[in-house]
């Protein structure tokens, strides 16, 4: 791809596996990753494709400083040179010449899940491309997350200055009377919430394996997370993208929690 490109050239960009108009799901991408060697059927069911955010230099020239409208229009007539079926997209923009009323945007966010991604990035024209968190031009409108009712199976102590402290845990939903594990998560809980549930992992633990403190399936907790994918790796059979604690629901019993079957559905809807 890069000998496509002129001297100098530098994108800001992700890799995806792409399906010829939209992007597939990042387990697809995770197939064609740290392998030394890819087959016809690795490269066939998970095509990959560079989607450019930005033109950062070209030619050689520094264009950080210059307008996202001047970055954009160098960007597009650059990409439109390369041949056609070059896997080089640049990602699409709405409200190119017109600001889109909200609503139209608040419905494109609605489908940005269905598109494999997390929302919408809004951008000022007028924006340099800055380095590091800078607010103000960027805003990055996420979609609200998913979310799911676990119970937590298993604690394992954290790291640094929360060495002291179980707050590593592996979540279970119900299927009858059996807790099937299915995602871990550490963040999202205070540290008063983390040492009370330490007191708690300490009192009730079961069995130990290594650094792992089995215990009762009584604690239920909410868990948020961006996306669902099935799985054979977990006995599950479903594997979640980012999941943190939300919160703990005091106010449920294990018996409240979620099930596998909810799970499933979830996978069926936004897998």
């Amino acid at each position: 791809m890069a000998h496509h490109l002129p001297s100098g050239t530098v994108l800001d960009g992700e890799v995806v596996a792409w399906d010829g108009t939209r992007p597939l799901p990042f387990a697809k991408l995770q197939t064609r990753i740290a392998r030394k060697t890819l087959t016809k059927k690795v490269l066939a069911d998970a095509p990959a494709a560079f989607l450019a955010y930005d033109l950062l230099e070209a030619g050689g020239t520094d264009l950080r400083a210059a307008t996202l409208a001047h970055r954009r229009h160098h960007l597009e007539a650059l990409l439109s040179a390369v041949p056609e079926d070059l896997p080089l997209f640049a990602a699409p923009i709405l409200g190119r010449d017109i600001w889109p009323e909200w609503a139209d945007l608040a419905a494109a966010r609605a489908e940005a899940r269905a598109y494999q991604a997390e929302g919408l990035m809004l951008k000022r024209v007028s924006s340099p491309y800055f380095i590091g968190r800078k607010k103000g031009d960027w805003w990055k409108w996420k979609l609200d997350p998913l979310t799911i009712d676990a119970v937590m199976i298993y604690a394992q102590a954290g790291h640094g200055r929360r060495a002291n402290l179980f707050t590593d845990f592996t979540f279970a939903v119900r299927d009858g009377n059996t807790l099937v594990p299915f995602a871990k998560a550490y963040s999202g809980l205070t540290d008063d919430e983390f040492r009370e549930i330490t007191a708690w992992v300490r009192k009730h633990t079961v069995q130990r394996f290594g650094p792992v403190r089995q215990v009762p399936g009584d604690l239920v907790f909410e868990l948020a997370f961006e996306g669902v994918q099935s799985s054979p790796r977990h006995k599950s059979g479903v594997a979640l993208r980012f999941p943190r604690i939300l919160r703990w629901r005091r106010d449920k019993t294990a018996d409240q929690a979620d099930s596998l079957a909810h799970l499933h559905a979830l996978l069926a809807q936004y897998g």
